[in-house]
């Protein structure tokens, strides 16, 4: 399969960024998406709605169904995938995207802030699956993916932000888990994550402003990489930690600058990427000394 035609997805946090992007990569193909976002009204720092995203995903190609949703509420997550199947005739692709972050160390993170992430990441990636899955189950091709890290246990990980990492791992450990317990229903749990900063405006936000951005690569690379992801064999790709240009990489794609917001800057790399993932030919030499953020 190629073509992503007539599936429905079910995105959370699809109002802007990543999620957005996945979304409207999805829609060139003519398929159905449903936004699960908190964000109606606009953000005082942050551009984007679910209803301007719906504008931007059927300008694309695909139909779209605004929900709002605080994946923190298990009775609203109900209702959001009873009215995408009641729309749309089902699920094919549960993918979760809503992430909540807070850079801080162990003294400076409130447990508010620490539940927040929690809620959000590990539980919200839990719950959505679990919803979406008995519609996985009726679909030919389902696809769970998530924005999630591989499982790096390096403490360099962990020691400047434990609350942060735990709650990030939460949800690569539901991929993890969910690949084995719903291999023998067919449906490809997988995680995608990128090597390097990625322009967002939350990124621009709470990460360092024009000069992150410009270090950073587009939102393309990872719809591209999810678009690949999503139109594989599900009984035969499940269970994987991707990160986006190894991927891509390997799958074909050699030219890379397409990807870069300012060509004459180093990238800053991403959180969690393992060591023994290097970068594709080339890419090592325009990578920044500094982690994102530094």
């Amino acid at each position: 399969m190629t073509t992503l035609k007539g599936k429905t997805l079910f995105i959370t946090g699809a109002s802007r960024g990543i999620g957005l992007a996945i979304a409207k990569r999805a829609a060139q193909d003519g398929a159905n998406i449903a936004i699960a976002a908190k964000t109606a009204e606009p953000h005082k720092h942050l551009p984007g709605t679910i209803y301007t995203a719906a504008e931007e995903i059927e300008a694309a190609g695909g139909k779209a169904l605004p929900l709002i949703v605080d994946i923190r509420s298990e009775e609203l997550v109900d209702e959001a995938v009873a009215k995408t199947v009641e729309t749309f005739g089902g699920i094919d692709i549960c993918i979760n995207n809503a992430s909540a972050i807070s850079l801080t160390g162990t003294l400076d993170t409130p447990v508010k802030r620490w539940d927040l992430m929690h809620q959000i990441n590990s539980r919200g990636t839990f719950l959505v699956t679990q919803k979406c899955v008995p519609h996985l189950k009726k679909s030919e091709n389902p696809h769970m993916l998530t924005l999630s890290p591989p499982l790096d246990m390096s403490p360099k990980w962990f020691a400047p932000h434990v609350a942060y990492t735990m709650a990030k791992y939460g949800m690569s450990l539901c991929v993890l888990g969910m690949a084995e317990e719903f291999k023998k229903d067919g449906i490809a749990c997988n995680a995608l994550w990128p090597r390097t900063a990625i322009a967002t405006a939350a990124v621009e936000f709470a990460l360092g402003g024009d000069a992150m951005i410009k270090g950073s690569r587009t939102v393309e690379i990872l719809s591209d990489a999810a678009h690949l992801m999503l139109t594989k064999p599900a009984r035969e790709f499940t269970g994987n930690f991707i990160i986006d240009d190894t991927f891509l990489y390997e799958n074909g794609v050699k030219d890379f600058e397409k990807y870069r917001v300012d060509p004459s800057k180093k990238l800053f790399p991403d959180f969690f990427v393992p060591d023994d993932t290097p970068p594709p030919p080339g890419v090592a030499e325009t990578l920044h000394d500094a982690l994102i953020g530094g």
